[in-house]
This record gives C-alpha cells, structure tokens and sequence, in this order.
C-alpha cells in the first residue's frame, strides 16, 4: 500500500508518499505562500544508494490560488517521468490528514466522511487556527484523488487515555459539560510513535516502562507515559500552556489576562496574540529560534542568556511534576527540532537531577545521528535516549491499519 500523508495548513501543506512495504519514504515535499502572488514548491524524491542527492531537489515558483491547484501540481509530479513515483495515480491507495483537534468526539483515528468532516469542523472552536486548515486538505483530496479513502488522525488521540482527575480543569462545570473546557494535550502522532520507538531501542515491553517523552521544538511538550498509555501531558485545552516555546508562553498566571485588559487595555484578542506570538523566547530575548539565542548568548547577550536559563528552568520543573504522577521514571526521551539537536537543552534541562538517578554523558551527548541513541552513561538507573520523531510514518501506520480495520 502506498500512502499519501498530508498536514495542510491555512496557506500551505507538507506531504510525504511512503510505501509501507518496508515503509519506504519515496517523495517529500512542501508548498508555501498558497493564494499570494507568487507560492513556492519544494518536491524531494528520494533516490535510490549511488545516486545524487543534488539530483533528487525539484523546486518551482508558481502561482497557486487555492491548494486545489497547490495539490493538482503536486499530484503532476507523482506520476512525472523524472520526479515521480508512481506511474499511475491510482497507485496511492489511501491519504493519511493530520488532525489537530478531536476533542471528546474523536478519540481514534478514523475514515472521513461527511459527517466526520462537520464535526472536525464543530469543534473548530478549540481549535480555530488548525481544524478548518486541515479539514481542506481533505476537501482538495477529494477532487484530486477521488478513488483515494482519507484517514483523519488526531494529535490529541494519544492523550485520550487521560483520567479525569488529569484532563479536569477545578473550573464551573458548565464549562466542561458545555463547551468541553478540559485538557486534551498535542504532539500526541509525536509522543505515541517516540514512546513505542523508545521501548524498541531498549528492548523491553512497551506496556512495562514508564517514560517521559520530551518533544521540544518551536511549539514543545511533555508527556508521562506509563505501560504505553498517557497519564498526563503538559499542554491543555490549546497548544499554549506548558513550556516555554519559540513564541508562546507556556505556563503563566492565568489573572496576568485580566491585569493586562484592565491596566492596559488589551481586548481577548489582542491578548491571545501576545500569549502566542510574542512571548516564549520572543518575548524574552526577541528571538524565536535558539539557535540564534545560543550564538547571542555565547557573545555576551544577557537577555538571551536569561532566555535560556528560563526555558531550563521550566523544562527541569515540567519534569519534576510529571516525574511525580509516574512516580517510577525508566526513561527520559528527547525528540522533536531541539530534543534531537540541542546538545546545551538536553544537558543544561537535566541538570540538578543526579540525585534522581538521571546523567548525561558529555561525549555521547554531542553525538549527531539520525538514529535513536543512549546519552546517559552505561550503567544509568534512568536511560536518557534521543529518539527522532516520525509523525508522517505514525500517520501512515494508521492510516494503513484503519483501513485493514486492525486494532492500533
């Protein structure tokens, strides 16, 4: 079975196409800046051993009103002589969407139809930004591979299996019975396939280890897993609370909303805008991007440097409470942009917790693989494991195993 997975934004969408037979990445690509004057495509074809990679890089600027015409040129170069990697369209047999929100409704991944899509679309209030943006990417699939069932799979699935004394905000009932206001948590394609990963790469039973998976990248959370299942996550009803990220707030006082509309005036929007666009390491330093804080602080920037002992300091607390709730830790895991990269977070963020069992090794730590690898020393009470996310193949795998009706 060939896959398409597609993650659709509200003027962009990445895709892969694998081949789970071996679960082979044939083509990846990404289209930007669609309904503007001039959008941008970038296709890969992953080649065959020998072949260069120069090779395998298509990229075009073109003039994509809709992601109707974005997916139609993209669907082009999957039957291309050159780029493509089927002959026949046909050959793609089912589409994997990743689904932010299923609130309550969805707590499987299932295929859509038309009573899927309206209520993915009913519960766009939890998530306005992302549900309709990726309910049109099935809409466009539908006039492009007709013959092609879709699969929707949601981030908040993993942390469904979250106790109510988790997931309930000590908020008026009204508030849950009515509109649903609970903790649902995301990353979850992330932390489900690094927490399986994990258990492969330590040779033990998923349903006997209890770990914490760390998925830190531009938008970064956490997540106690016991015996495989979530017991607790660090983001809520939205992607906002929890740690500190490129440009939203994590955790923070929840009267700062009402002091800020009060002392100056801001409306709810204009507030969500700060919480989410210019605060994290934004508002701290007024860079998003670390990598660009750690060449600032290592030159001396106090800000930056603040920046980053604040996004440690968070991280080692986020740990610790989510370390209580599992009470036993096996494994820590580290995934996602700056867990699989950032040699400073994974030692800086862990530091203080020896006595807890939990170490990191200098010179395996500043190991660079795409591979999941130990940097805790041998011999380490908890492992320390950096373990690269694959959320497109986690999509995959369960687009493939809806549609063969198995249990995932």
């Amino acid at each position: 079975m060939k896959i398409l997975v597609i993650n659709c934004g509200s003027s962009s969408f990445k895709y892969q196409v694998l081949d789970m037979n071996g679960e082979k990445l044939l083509c990846s690509g990404l289209v930007e800046r669609i309904g503007q004057e001039q959008s941008d495509l970038a296709h890969k074809k992953y080649l065959a051993p020998g072949q260069s990679d120069e090779a395998a890089k298509y990229q075009a600027q073109e003039k994509f009103p809709t992601h109707t015409e974005a997916l139609q040129a993209v669907a082009k170069l999957f039957t291309d002589p050159e780029w493509g990697v089927v002959k026949n369209l046909t050959e793609i047999q089912a589409i994997g969407h990743r689904m932010v929100h299923g609130g309550e409704r969805f707590t499987r991944a299932c295929v859509i139809d038309a009573a899927v899509a309206q209520q993915i679309i009913d519960l766009s209030p939890l998530a306005p930004l992302h549900n309709p943006a990726n309910l049109q990417g099935y809409e466009v699939a539908k006039k492009v591979l007709p013959h092609a069932p879709s699969v929707a799979v949601f981030d908040t699935e993993f942390h469904s299996t979250l106790a109510p004394a988790a997931f309930r905000y000590p908020l008026p009932e009204k508030f849950y019975a009515e509109d649903g206001v609970r903790r649902y948590g995301f990353h979850g394609t992330s932390h489900k396939y690094v927490s399986r990963r994990a258990a492969e790469f330590l040779q033990k039973p998923l349903e006997k280890i209890n770990m914490i998976t760390c998925h830190l990248g531009n938008g970064s959370s956490l997540a106690a897993v016991r015996g495989g299942k979530c017991v607790d996550t660090t983001m809520g009803l939205t992607p906002l609370p929890g740690l500190v990220m490129g440009t939203r707030c994590g955790d923070i006082d929840p009267a700062i909303s009402y002091f800020l509309s009060a002392n100056k005036g801001l409306s709810p929007k204009e507030i969500d805008a700060i919480f989410n666009k210019q605060s994290g390491f934004m508002g701290l330093c007024g860079k998003s991007d670390l990598r660009d804080i750690h060449a600032a602080r290592q030159s001396g920037d106090a800000r930056c440097q603040l920046a980053f002992d604040v996004f440690c300091h968070v991280l080692r607390r986020q740990i610790g409470a989510l370390w209580a709730v599992l009470g036993q830790v096996d494994a820590l895991v580290f995934t996602a942009g700056i867990g699989e990269n950032d040699t400073f977070t994974r030692a800086d963020g862990l530091a203080g917790l020896e006595p807890w069992g939990v170490r990191v090794d200098p010179a395996l730590n500043a190991v660079r693989s795409g591979e999941p690898r130990y940097i805790s020393p041998a011999g380490s009470k908890v492992a320390v494991l950096v373990v690269p996310t694959n959320e497109e193949l986690e999509i995959a795998r369960t687009t493939q195993q809806v549609l063969q009706g198995k249990q995932f």
